[in-house]
């Protein structure tokens, strides 16, 4: 599917880097899956016993969804009951755990299912929640690089030890078309026409025939033609498209199939571009803290509200804290001074306000403060021909591309 869309990232500006004084190294990455490599640091091990089995999963080539999607219908279990810690990309090879209830593990050592394989399987007496990991390692290789890549990328891995690695979400976090967070921006304005009119896509950022003209003609008002020619793969447009042709003026209720999950992702999409507004906004400052930040303790996530700059100055200086931006929501804490003007203009200029996060039908989005930067840990870089390899890893909720789009100074 992958090959069949041209991405469009409207609204979404990531050209400053924090590293801009160093050249960047070019290249591609991604031409193979085996360049990307991802392996989930677990935050826990299986006891051996309980009622969940934890599966580790190698899989080649399959987003996290599609990997859950094969296997709860190999298992006869719902998907809904299956766990995960993060979500891993469908490009490259990537490690991670799983929890399946109510299954033995022998009966999930011995699935086959295409580029998905099972390492290993352990009970364990609780489900996998989203954050139930430490981080995760990388080994990627960049194809193609420019003459002196290796120097250059070094000297950037090293500013971003001292300084950390903007926590950037970047454009990956908004969707084979680039437009999830404008269906989210959608719904927290309860504009359900347009978060449908968003999510059935663009004509234009289609490449397949077939798709295009189905595209086209919803937007043409030809809702059963529409529906007709829409490939039967993209199963969540038809739903919407069969609700449609029942009821033309509904689009909340042809909104509300979506499934809440994805609903869910819409939303955190939209959060996630406003953050990296605000990570912008905030680059050059990013690993100091000023009167009316709110902090955030990289030990153990706590957060607090800084009163006295000077005095916080040292613990960011080595790391122990840093300035936190807002993944937006109707009960997260506000900042005060600089940063807390920041946020509110940010908002104003969506035309929102934090209580449209106070979202119905469960999809309340309650917010929390996330770090401006990330620690760097464990790099290696080594030059094979024109290609780099670059090893590192990076706390939990925090994605390679942020490291990536400094070393090669391309948006990612």
């Amino acid at each position: 599917m992958r090959r069949q869309i041209k991405k469009n990232f409207d609204g979404v500006s990531l050209t400053r880097y924090l590293s801009a004084g160093v050249p960047g190294t070019g290249g591609s990455m991604k031409t193979t899956p085996e360049d990307f490599l991802v392996e989930e640091i677990p935050a826990y091990l299986p006891a051996g016993q309980g009622e969940h089995c934890y599966a580790l999963i190698e899989k080649r080539g399959i987003a996290t969804l599609e990997a859950l999607r094969r296997i709860s219908k190999a298992l006869g279990v719902q998907e809904r009951d299956l766990g995960y810690a993060g979500m891993k990309d469908a490009v490259g090879v990537t490690r991670q755990t799983i929890s399946i209830p109510r299954v033995a593990p022998e009966k999930v050592l011995a699935l086959e299912i295409p580029g998905i394989t099972i390492l290993s399987a352990k009970l364990h007496g609780n489900k996998i929640r989203l954050g139930h990991l430490k981080g995760n390692r990388f080994r990627i290789r960049i194809r193609g690089v420019e003459a002196g890549a290796l120097p250059h990328a070094l000297e950037t891995l090293a500013l971003l030890e001292k300084r950390g690695v903007p926590n950037r979400f970047g454009l990956q976090r908004y969707g084979v078309q680039g437009n999830s967070h404008q269906i989210g921006a959608a719904v927290v304005r309860r504009d359900f026409k347009s978060a449908v009119d968003i999510l059935i896509g663009d004509p234009a950022a289609v490449t397949d025939e077939r798709w295009r003209q189905a595209i086209e003609a919803y937007r043409e008002g030809d809702l059963a033609g529409s529906l007709e020619m829409f490939p039967g793969y993209l199963r969540g447009e038809r739903e919407i498209l069969t609700r449609l042709v029942q009821r033309p003026d509904g689009y909340e209720r042809a909104f509300n199939s979506v499934q809440p999950r994805l609903k869910r992702l819409y939303l955190s999409a939209y959060q996630s571009s406003l953050f990296d507004q605000v990570v912008e906004e905030r680059l050059e400052t990013l690993d100091r803290v000023s009167e009316g930040d709110i902090a955030f303790k990289h030990e153990n996530g706590a957060c607090f509200l800084v009163k006295d700059a000077a005095a916080e100055a040292p613990r960011a200086a080595v790391f122990e804290i840093s300035p936190t931006g807002p993944m937006y929501g109707c009960t997260m804490m506000e900042a005060e001074g600089d940063q807390g003007e920041l946020e509110r203009r940010i908002l104003a200029g969506e035309g929102i306000a934090r209580e449209s996060f106070n979202l119905s039908g469960g999809l309340k989005m309650e917010g929390e403060r996330r770090p401006l930067r990330v620690p760097l840990k464990d790099t290696a870089t080594t030059e094979e021909g024109d290609s780099l390899i670059l090893e590192f890893s990076l706390p939990r909720g925090s994605y390679a591309t942020a490291v990536l789009s400094e070393v090669m100074k391309q948006a990612l």
